[in-house]
């Protein structure tokens, strides 16, 4: 009997929706020089346990993307809403077998492709994610609501571009302090 033992952290989370003169000015003004054909462009902060950062979220060429910038308006990475058919077979059947050997239960609720700023350079990233390349550096951040021990809860997973598991954190239900009772 193979046992699993598995080590998550809280991910205390909080997205909300900013102006646009609310976002740091040098990720501004780099928004304002590279997308072009963006359409519904929104701005948003999001405050984790331990960085505060803030993302742009927009559609382009009939792809949903998020570019994610630190608080000093300096990138971090680019993210693509993508589908199952999108992850190569061989890396989609490590990642569910994983999913199917660490929960009970498991529902995809969402999955993104990410491309950290490494060593080629932020002019790099952009241009292999609008390409939407498939490179080895790439990323695999998938939401899913999961059930362990008889407890369902939303997780954050992380895999490589081969689908080996890298990362898992608990995630936090949405902000609903708007809505009054």
């Amino acid at each position: 009997i193979a046992i699993n033992v598995l080590e998550a952290q809280v991910k205390r989370e909080r997205e909300f929706r900013i102006l646009q003169s609310q976002f740091p000015e040098n990720a501004l003004q780099y928004i304002k020089d590279t997308l072009k054909n963006a359409r519904r462009i929104r701005f948003y902060k999001e405050i984790d346990s331990n960085k505060i950062s803030y993302e742009a979220k927009f559609k382009k060429d009939k792809l949903k993307y998020s570019i994610e910038f630190d608080q000093d308006g300096v990138l971090e990475d680019v993210e693509i809403l993508i589908k199952k058919v999108d992850i190569p077979r061989n890396s989609f059947v490590k990642i569910e077998n994983y999913l199917k050997d660490t929960f009970v239960k498991y529902r995809m609720l969402r999955m993104q492709r990410q491309y950290p700023v490494g060593e080629e350079g932020v002019e790099k990233t952009i241009e292999n994610a609008f390409q939407n390349s498939m490179l080895p550096t790439i990323k695999y951040e998938l939401i899913v609501g999961g059930k362990k021990n008889r407890k369902y809860n939303k997780y954050e997973l992380l895999f490589d571009a081969n689908g080996n598991f890298e990362h898992i954190r608990i995630s936090l239900p949405p902000n609903y302090d708007h809505v009054l009772y």
